[in-house]
């Protein structure tokens, strides 16, 4: 069985979002094991407009075409790990928008999260969860939550996340959670 194939996708659009850099740094982190392979997904790359589709995909086929591209996109990958960013205690609406554009795409993979903002931005990540198990994502417990302090250590005053070492132990949790998970799914999806 090959390797599975996850996703880092970062939440936000924002010309001056945060998102690319722990994006960046999970995707350093996690490139190093070899039993997953990492692609970062940027949602910017996919500027889908407002969902306005006749229904979900589940029942009706997408008729926009970057809509289209982006359930591609999606169905490449065995697992998902969201780069969340908390606005007014839940997701940005580009990444609510980005999951209401696919659905079977999503089905019986697990996602992880990476949250930042007010506490760590748990409070979107823990919405998030919420909205993956609708779509049948297996949300991973584990995740990665960047503090206040940990966030304006990076944003400003130029620490890099890979200095805040107080970090690492939840995300090697998370990405072994994740991979247990993914290779578990991966192996349930392929026998079926």
């Amino acid at each position: 069985m090959a390797k599975p194939k996850i996703a880092i996708i970062i939440g936000s659009t924002r010309d001056v979002r945060f998102g690319d850099k722990p994006a960046q740094w999970i995707y350093d982190t996690a490139s190093k094991r070899d039993d997953m392979d990492f692609e970062i997904v940027d949602l910017r790359d996919f500027p889908l407009p407002f969902f306005n589709e006749k229904a979900s995909n589940a029942w009706v086929p997408t008729e926009n075409e970057v809509g289209q591209r982006w359930q591609k996109k999606v169905a490449e990958f065995d697992g998902y790990i969201f780069v969340i960013a908390e606005y007014n205690r839940s997701i940005t609406a580009a990444l609510k928008n980005a999951l209401d554009y696919s659905y079977p795409e999503w089905n019986r993979k697990p996602a992880a999260a990476v949250g930042y903002g007010s506490v760590g931005g748990a409070r979107a990540v823990e919405h998030f969860r919420t909205i993956a198990v609708e779509l049948q994502m297996v949300p991973t417990r584990p995740g990665v939550h960047i503090q206040g302090a940990d966030f304006f250590a990076v944003w400003q005053q130029g620490k890099a996340l890979s200095e805040l070492t107080h970090l690492e132990p939840g995300v090697k949790t998370m990405l072994d959670d994740l991979s247990w998970w993914a290779t578990a799914l991966k192996t349930a999806r392929e026998k079926a």
